[in-house]
């Protein structure tokens, strides 16, 4: 547009009176101008800190991992020199893939597939090990698989596959704010602080796993084997408790 055409804010005529009204809506216009700008710098003060704090969190969670992971291998070693036998730790957390669909499924387990959350074909879920939620897995065995995933895997389904559920509407995980604006009374205000929290089963675990949307895997490249049969059987199958060979399967699915 030609210059001539534009209108200059505030233009005034040199000598002519200001009228009030324009006075007014000048000193308004300033003051929300410096009011946004505040606000501005101090929402860029906060994430700057919050930034810095998720930093050195990730950092004490690697640190964490790394000794878990040395004091076993020092375990195992300790009991292989005493000709001992070592009990690997019970799994904290469950990954769980429903594998068949909504067809000829009776009332019982397909309420609890809904109470898992699992309600459509390759939904994947996070659960905590303990008695209730094993007693619901076996009612729907036939139709799920799971085992305990590796802290790769978790960390690749949330970065790759983590959707946020805010306002009952199904949201990308494409930055930190969103996080901490759901989570945030939680203490936790990033991806890694949701990893560790998920792969620990920590107390915020059920905020953590109510937040993530249920995972939509894709179908495994290559194949189910044969779905009408488990895992542990002989001839060998799909459903049922796959313990860390689930890990295989994500990589497949996701």
């Amino acid at each position: 547009m030609a210059e001539r055409y534009l209108v200059t804010q505030g233009a005034q005529v040199e000598g002519a009176a200001v009228p009030e009204l324009i006075k007014l809506k000048q000193e308004r216009n300033k003051k929300l101008a410096n009011e946004k700008a505040e606000a501005t710098k101090a929402k860029e003060t906060k994430q700057n800190e919050e930034r810095a704090k998720l930093e050195g969190r990730t950092t004490e969670y690697e640190k964490e991992y790394a000794n878990t992971q040395a004091e076993l291998v020092r375990l195992r070693r300790e009991a292989k020199v005493a000709g001992n036998f070592f009990v690997e730790p019970e799994a904290k957390l469950l990954f769980v893939v429903r594998i068949v669909g909504i067809i000829k499924i009776s009332p019982k387990p397909r309420k609890v597939l809904q109470l898992l959350r699992l309600k459509q074909l390759h939904n994947g879920v996070f659960l905590k090990v303990n008695k209730p939620i094993l007693n619901m897995l076996k009612l729907v065995q036939p139709y799920v698989t799971y085992g305990y995933p590796s802290l790769k895997t978790v960390r690749e389904l949330v970065y790759k596959r983590g959707y946020g559920k805010v306002n009952k509407q199904r949201i990308p995980l494409s930055s930190n704010e969103i996080i901490s604006e759901a989570l945030g009374k939680e203490g936790i205000h990033g991806m890694e602080d949701m990893v560790h929290e998920l792969y620990t089963a920590g107390p915020k675990f059920k905020q953590v796993s109510n937040f993530l949307w249920p995972f939509k895997l894709s179908s495994p490249k290559g194949g189910f084997i044969c779905k009408r049969h488990g895992f542990c059987e002989q001839r060998g199958g799909d459903w049922g408790n796959r313990e860390e060979l689930i890990n295989d399967l994500i990589s497949k699915m996701n």
